[in-house]
């Protein structure tokens, strides 16, 4: 974590706290960002709710990636997920989001599917690569995660693509220090991507999160230009979608849900929930029961 007194992160020379470190009190810059940039900074009792939420959701998708393995089917998934939301208070965000409707309480995103895959009667395969996307509600607040499943013995080529998306996460999650500006966070995700000859698709974002499951801002995982700078109460995902082949990304015509590669190649996702700190970041939505 960067402190007040370390080198500013922009490369000035001068200490943080006397260049990019956030000036405002709590109060005015919550204001200016709630008027600049439609963002609300949490509150500290905010941040705890948006914090339980997220723990719930943890603790249901660990559960999900452990029962998924050879033979089960998406469905059986879907099934177990919402016996898990029942048994912890919780309601699956997806569930009936969005036009038309989300049929699930899961995204289930398998091989060539980069996200909003939507559970089935197809079981798993071995060599199946498989994004888990569990989004929960506690008490009227977000959480969400996603992670990736590797069942049995699963190509090279496939192994690459789910390793690289890891690293683009834990590489984003570094760039999230107070007053660095959006872009940070897709520049460290495209360096790596090409340089492990991967692409990473434009056509989906991160968002903030917490009394909304979609809030400002867009958190872009590719290049570009957001000059927003990151402030202590944000909460927001970085779920960096990597592709083996092409960016691009086909929207099934029937269910208008489901995202696949263009070329049919495969593609992988993991998703944090990071809040900005004082001084650097905290994932909300780190777990111990499941190890990648």
């Amino acid at each position: 974590m960067i402190s007040r007194n370390d080198p500013c992160w922009c490369g000035s020379q001068q200490k943080w706290k006397k260049c990019h470190y956030p000036a405002l009190p709590p109060k005015s810059l919550a204001l200016t960002y709630l008027k600049k940039y439609g963002i609300i900074l949490k509150t500290e009792e905010q941040i705890q709710k948006i914090a339980k939420a997220c723990s719930v959701t943890v603790k249901i998708l660990n559960a999900i990636c452990n029962t998924a393995k050879a033979g089960v089917t998406t469905e059986e998934l879907d099934v177990l997920s919402r016996e898990l939301h029942q048994k912890e208070g919780a309601i699956p965000a997806p569930l009936g989001y969005g036009n038309p409707p989300f049929p699930k309480t899961i995204c289930t995103s398998l091989n060539e599917v980069i996200c909003h895959g939507i559970p089935d009667q197809r079981p798993l395969q071995d060599g199946d690569i498989l994004n888990i996307d569990v989004s929960c509600i506690v008490d009227g607040f977000y959480g969400d995660a996603s992670r990736m499943v590797m069942i049995g013995n699963v190509s090279k080529e496939k192994r690459h693509v789910v390793d690289v998306s890891y690293e683009c996460l834990q590489r984003a999650i570094q760039a999230c220090i107070p007053g660095a500006p959006i872009w940070h966070i897709g520049q460290a995700i495209e360096d790596y991507a090409t340089s492990q000859n991967c692409s990473v698709v434009n056509q989906f974002v991160g968002h903030g999160l917490g009394l909304e499951f979609h809030e400002p801002p867009e958190i872009p995982h590719h290049y570009n230009k957001s000059q927003i700078p990151l402030a202590p109460g944000m909460i927001f995902t970085i779920e960096p979608m990597i592709n083996l082949g092409v960016r691009d990304a086909v929207i099934d015509p029937k269910d208008h849900w489901t995202a696949r590669t263009k070329d049919g190649l495969p593609s992988a996702q993991w998703e944090h929930t990071i809040l900005i700190t004082e001084t650097g970041h905290q994932v909300l939505t780190l777990g111990t029961n499941y190890e990648y």
